[in-house]
């Protein structure tokens, strides 16, 4: 297994710094536990934020802040100034407020309610915080590392969004903590494109008022026509709506009919081609509904939203990052595995930054569920093969 000698060599000098997150291993644990039991539901992440913020500050590191889309940021200065390497992991889970989120733990088994996602990559972010302290282990360039918002599904890449955007030209390359795992090295982003369409109309009974356009209908009548479109098995496309609904009774024609759709693709052309299917096919059924409807009744109409909207791209494969990922998995004897998904990488790799995103180590399973679980047997591997990847992109000056 060829492993290229500048990885190895960051991977040799490292050697204390994994002895020394070895040794923590239970702190880390108890880290991923107690943030894990702090709500944080998309769009009302404060609390854990304002957690994570005190963990930065305890751990020293420099210009702790949170920005206004609600993202916490601390920097661990460089030996020199230049552009950083942000290190991320997102803050937010798909769980609402009300939410039980009690950790169970059995073993080297943790199960609860976003153990994995993102508890474990937050506990991760602050265990390497603190080993990448400026005097153990000094790098040539700054590290930032973000607790970022609005990672999970209607977020849309909120603080991703925000903090990338203010940092083209002083970010060098990013690496997204996701998770659990150590094997799959994301650098292609799957883009995502979100739409709400939503037809209204007079409504009325469904007897006296028989003849007036029906936005159900019509809404009906679009996904029928989108549930029929041959997708592209390369690159691999797939058109899903999530959601249908409208009116308020069995006997009423409704006033409003709606769905939501959610498309993905790795290809941005692809993108565009059913964006404009979607557009074309929500049209179409309210123009056929309105030439249905009754002489002398009001047509319907129809509004095409766009919410949520994530941009694809990718690394390269050969791009030093991709293969200080690559060979850091390696190291750890694991073998990579290349993949696509939609992260916070999506965002830097858009904007021309390299990034990549990485499982924390361990092993997880339910994410998204009540049952979700994570298995600690083998998790510092994972810390290691992230603190490898970090370091041989900001580049080691003096290990300790």
């Amino acid at each position: 297994m060829r492993v290229s000698a500048s990885a190895a060599r960051v991977h040799a000098a490292l050697t204390g710094a994994r002895e020394r997150l070895a040794a923590r291993d239970e702190h880390v644990l108890r880290t991923q536990i107690a943030v894990s039991e702090i709500p944080a539901p998309t769009g009302d992440e404060s609390r854990r934020a304002t957690w994570v913020s005190g963990q930065f500050t305890a751990l020293g590191l420099a210009d702790v802040r949170t920005d206004h889309a609600g993202n916490v940021i601390g920097r661990r200065p460089g030996a020199e100034d230049g552009p950083a390497v942000a290190v991320c992991a997102h803050l937010d889970t798909v769980f609402p407020a009300n939410t039980t989120l009690e950790v169970r733990r059995d073993g080297s088994r943790l199960a609860g309610p976003g153990i994995g996602d993102n508890g474990r990559g937050l506990a991760a972010m602050l265990a390497l915080a603190g080993e990448i302290d400026g005097v153990r282990i000094r790098l040539r360039t700054p590290v930032d590392f973000v607790a970022t918002t609005g990672e999970e599904g209607a977020g849309d890449l909120r603080g991703a969004k925000a903090f990338f955007a203010g940092a083209v030209g002083q970010v060098a390359a990013a690496v997204a903590l996701d998770g659990a795992g150590d094997e799959r090295v994301v650098h292609r982003a799957l883009g995502a494109r979100r739409f709400r369409v939503t037809y209204r109309g007079t409504g009325g009974h469904s007897w006296a008022a028989y003849g007036v356009a029906n936005p159900v209908h019509a809404a009906a009548a679009a996904v029928a026509t989108l549930g029929a479109q041959a997708l592209p098995r390369e690159p691999r496309t797939a058109l899903t709506v999530g959601r249908i609904g409208g009116g308020i009774a069995v006997n009423a024609i409704p006033e409003w009919g709606w769905f939501e759709v959610d498309l993905r693709s790795a290809s941005a052309e692809i993108l565009e081609r059913y964006d404009r299917e979607i557009r074309a096919a929500a049209l179409a059924a309210e123009a056929a509904e309105n030439a249905r409807r009754a002489p002398g009744t009001r047509p319907l109409a129809v509004e095409i939203e766009v919410i949520g909207d994530r941009p694809c791209g990718d690394v390269p494969a050969d791009d030093p990052l991709v293969l200080a990922a690559i060979e850091a998995t390696r190291l750890i004897g694991r073998e990579p595995d290349l993949a696509t998904a939609s992260t916070d990488a999506n965002i830097p790799i858009s904007l021309g930054i390299p990034a990549v995103a990485i499982g924390a180590g361990g092993t997880g399973g339910d994410a998204h569920t009540a049952n979700e679980w994570y298995d600690n047997a083998g998790g510092t591997l994972g810390l290691a093969r992230a603190l490898t990847t970090i370091v041989s992109a900001a580049g080691l000056v003096s290990p300790g």
